[in-house]
C-alpha cells in the first residue's frame, strides 16, 4: 500500500510538471497623478495573481529579492524623496528567520517628482522584482516602466487612490496581534502588582454604591476606562512614529538592538533586581483627582491602576509594542485593545458576581514566582532580537551554537529555580514544591535537554523560528565535525574537482557552472541533476533542509548523481564587454549570471519557477519528467531512483 501511495504521488508530481509553463503572475501598469503645477506622482501598480505575492522594497540582507525602482536620470525633473509603498503584510518567515513584508492581489508604489522642464512629457524607469507562491519562486524580473505626464489626472479629483483597504493577510495579522495582546493581559493579571487589586477594587465599588446595579455599572465604567487608557497609549505610538514607519522598524538593525536592550531591562526587573516605576508624584496627583467622584473620579482611578501596576504591566506593554511594530498600521492600537480588555474583564465580571471572588486563590509568594518565570522567558526572547541584528549585519557574533548555549543556560537556570535550588529577591521561603511547580519544572527540564543536541547540529524543529539557521554556525557540520576530519564527513578526503564545492551541512559535491558540472559527470559516468534554485527561494531552502537530509535521498545525491545548482538570482556580473545578448528580450544584454541560468530554464524547459529539478544524461536529454517543489521525501526519492535507473539501463 505504501509503495502504491508513493507511486501515485510521483505520478501526480509528474503530471503537474509535465505541463510546465512560463508564468507571469505579476503585471504592471503605470499612471501619473498631478499634485501641483510642478509636482507629480509616478504611480506603478502591480496586479498579483491569486496565491502569489510580491516582495516589499525593504527586505533585510540575506532575504528575498526586494522590489526596486530605478528612474532614468535627466535634467528635466528631480526625485522628491523615495518611492512609497502600501502597508502590505509582514510575516516572521521560518526559513529566512526574519520579518519579511510582501503584497498580495494588488500593490501600488508612488514616486513624487518635481518638474524642472515644463515641456517634459515622458518619464522612463524600470522595476526589478521577485514573485513567489507557497511552492515556488520566479527568477528576478526586470520590467520597463513608462509614465506619460500628458495623461496625468488631478489628485484633487480623487481619481487615484494610493491607500487600498487592508488585504485579508493584514486582517489575519491584526487578529493575531489582538489575540497575543489578550493573552498577555490575562497573564499580567497574575502578577503581584495587579492580582491583589482585583478584590480590593471590586469591593470598593460594591460597598460605595447604593445599589447592586449601580456598583456593577461603576465597575463596568472602570473597566472601559482601563481599555480607553491603554488604547490611547497604542494610538500615541502610531501618532508619534507613523503607521508606515512602525512597519519598517522590524527590519531595522537599530530597532532590534534597542528592543534587545529594553527586553533585557524588563527581564532583570522581573527577576527582582529593581522595579520599573513611574514617579510617585504622578500616582499621588491621580489619587487626589480620583476622590472627586462620578465618572471623572472613576477614570482617574483607572489611570491610577495603570500607573501603580506599571512595574508589572510595563514589560507586557513593551512586548506588545515590539510585536505589533512588525505588523505596522493600527496594530499597536489593536494590541493594546486586546491587552486592556483582558485586564478590564475581571473587574466587570467580579462586580456582577461577587461570589466568584471566593474561588480566587489567595495572594502570596506564588505571584512572585509567576513574575520570575516571566522574567526568564523575557530574557530568552530578548536574544531573538539580538540574533536578528547579527544576521542582518552578518557579524557572526551570535551564531547558532552560541544562541542555543544561551537558551540552554537560561532554561536550565529556570529549571533550578522551579525546583527550589535558586532563590531570588522577593521570593518567599520555600518549604515544599507544589505539584504545579514540579510539573512546570519537569517541562522546562525536558525542553533544556531537548536543546542540547542542537550544539551538535540537530535541527531543533520545535524552536526553528528562533535560533539562526543551520548554515549560520561556527560548525555547520556540527560541533566536532568538519570537512577535513572527524564525525559525519570523516570519509570526505578526496580532492574536490575544479569548479565544485561541498554543500554544507550535507557535504554534497555541487557545481554552480553548467558546463563544468556536465564535463565532470561525463568523466565519472554519472547522471546530472540540475537544480534550478535561488538564494532567496524559500521552498528551495525547505527542500534542502527537510528533504535532502533524509538519509536515503542524501545517499543518492552524494553518490549517484552530479549536482549542478544554478542560482537564477545570482548577482555576479559578466566581465566587461562579455555580457551575452538576451534570447528572450532582443536588443538587451544579460546583466548577471542569474539571468543566464533563468533564460536557460525558460527556453529549454519552458518554465521559470524555482525550485525545479531535472535529471539528464550526458547528451542533455531528460531521463524522466522534471519535478518542482516536492516536500514528500518518499516521492522525491522515487523520482531520483527512477531517473538513475534509466541512466544505467
Amino acid at each position: 500500500m505504501k509503495n502504491l501511495i508513493i507511486t501515485l504521488c510521483g505520478l501526480l508530481v509528474f503530471s503537474v510538471t509535465a505541463n510546465a509553463q512560463v508564468l507571469e503572475p505579476v503585471k504592471w501598469e503605470t499612471s501619473v497623478e498631478k499634485i501641483s503645477d510642478t509636482e507629480y506622482d509616478l504611480i506603478s501598480t502591480a496586479a498579483v495573481d491569486d496565491g502569489w505575492h510580491l516582495y516589499s522594497q525593504s527586505v533585510p540582507d540575506d532575504g528575498p529579492i526586494p522590489t526596486t525602482f530605478i528612474y532614468k536620470a535627466t535634467a528635466d525633473y528631480e526625485l522628491n524623496g523615495t518611492t512609497q509603498e502600501e502597508e502590505g503584510h509582514t510575516v516572521d518567515d521560518p526559513v529566512f528567520l526574519m520579518k519579511i513584508k510582501f503584497f498580495e492581489d494588488k500593490a501600488q508604489f508612488r514616486q513624487r517628482i518635481k518638474i524642472l522642464n515644463q515641456e517634459l512629457s515622458i518619464v522612463e524607469g524600470e522595476v526589478e522584482f521577485m514573485a513567489c507562491d507557497d511552492e515556488k519562486c520566479l527568477a528576478p524580473e526586470y520590467i520597463d516602466l513608462r509614465f506619460d505626464i500628458t495623461k496625468s489626472v488631478d489628485a484633487k479629483e480623487g481619481l487615484t487612490n494610493s491607500s487600498s483597504s487592508e488585504n485579508e493577510g493584514s486582517k489575519e495579522g491584526l487578529w493575531t496581534i489582538f489575540i497575543l495582546g489578550l493573552g498577555a493581559g490575562f497573564i499580567a493579571l497574575f502578577t503581584p502588582c495587579v492580582f491583589p487589586l482585583i478584590p480590593m477594587t471590586v469591593s470598593f465599588f460594591t460597598k460605595q454604591s447604593k445599589t447592586k446595579a449601580e456598583g456593577i455599572k461603576n465597575a463596568v465604567v472602570y473597566g472601559l476606562c482601563i481599555i480607553v487608557i491603554y488604547v490611547i497609549l497604542g494610538t500615541g505610538v502610531v501618532a508619534i512614529f507613523g503607521a508606515s514607519a512602525i512597519n519598517e522598524f522590524s527590519t531595522s538593525v537599530e530597532f532590534n538592538l534597542v528592543f534587545f536592550a529594553v527586553l533585557v531591562v524588563f527581564a532583570v526587573s522581573f527577576l527582582g533586581a529593581f522595579e520599573i516605576m513611574l514617579p510617585n508624584s504622578w500616582a499621588n496627583k491621580i489619587d487626589r483627582k480620583a476622590d472627586s467622584g462620578g465618572y471623572t473620579g472613576i477614570f482617574f482611578m483607572a489611570l491610577a491602576l495603570a500607573i501603580v501596576s506599571f512595574s508589572c504591566t510595563g514589560p507586557f506593554v513593551g512586548n506588545i509594542i515590539v510585536l505589533s511594530a512588525s505588523e505596522g498600521g493600527l496594530a499597536p492600537m489593536i494590541g493594546m485593545l486586546g491587552f486592556s480588555l483582558a485586564l478590564a474583564l475581571p473587574f466587570g465580571l467580579f462586580a456582577a458576581f461577587p461570589g466568584w471572588m471566593n474561588s480566587l486563590p489567595k495572594s502570596g509568594g506564588w505571584l512572585n514566582t509567576v513574575k520570575v518565570v516571566l522574567g526568564f522567558l523575557e530574557l530568552a526572547f530578548a536574544f531573538k532580537f539580538l540574533s536578528q541584528a547579527d544576521l542582518v549585519l552578518q557579524l557572526h557574533w551570535l551564531e547558532r551554537e552560541v544562541f542555543i548555549a544561551i537558551w540552554i543556560a537560561i532554561f536550565g537556570a529556570l529549571t533550578l529555580y522551579l525546583f527550589g535550588k535558586i532563590q531570588l529577591p522577593h521570593d518567599s521561603p520555600l518549604k515544599n514544591i507544589s505539584v504545579g511547580r514540579l510539573l512546570l519544572g519537569l517541562l522546562t527540564l525536558s525542553f533544556t535537554v531537548y536543546m542540547i543536541p542542537g550544539l551538535w547540529g540537530a535541527p531543533l524543529n520545535l524552536i526553528s523560528a528562533f535560533p539562526p539557521p543551520l548554515d549560520y554556525s561556527e560548525s555547520p557540520y556540527g560541533v566536532g565535525n568538519s570537512k577535513t576530519g572527524g564525525g559525519i564527513v570523516a570519509n570526505q578526503n578526496k580532492d574536490i574537482p575544479d569548479g565544485a564545492h561541498l554543500l554544507a551541512p550535507h557535504d554534497i559535491l555541487a557545481f554552480n557552472d553548467y558546463d563544468k558540472g556536465l564535463a565532470y559527470a561525463k568523466k565519472v559516468g554519472k547522471p546530472v541533476m540540475i537544480d534550478f534554485t535561488g538564494w532567496a527561494c524559500v521552498n528551495c531552502r525547505k527542500m534542502e533542509q527537510q528533504v535532502w537530509v533524509v538519509p536515503k535521498v542524501l545517499e543518492k545525491l552524494k553518490n549517484d548523481v552530479v549536482l549542478i545548482s544554478l542560482y537564477v538570482d545570482q548577482k555576479t556580473g559578466f566581465p566587461e564587454g562579455e555580457a551575452p545578448d538576451s534570447k528572450l528580450k532582443p536588443g538587451k544584454k544579460l546583466r548577471n549570471i542569474g539571468q543566464k541560468w533563468s533564460e536557460l530554464q525558460t527556453i529549454k524547459y519552458k518554465t521559470n519557477t524555482q525550485p525545479y529539478y531535472v535529471l539528464i544524461d550526458h547528451d542533455e536529454n531528460n531521463l524522466n519528467p522534471p519535478v518542482a517543489y516536492t516536500p514528500d521525501a518518499d516521492a522525491y526519492f522515487s523520482w531520483l531512483s527512477d531517473g538513475i535507473d534509466k541512466f544505467e539501463e
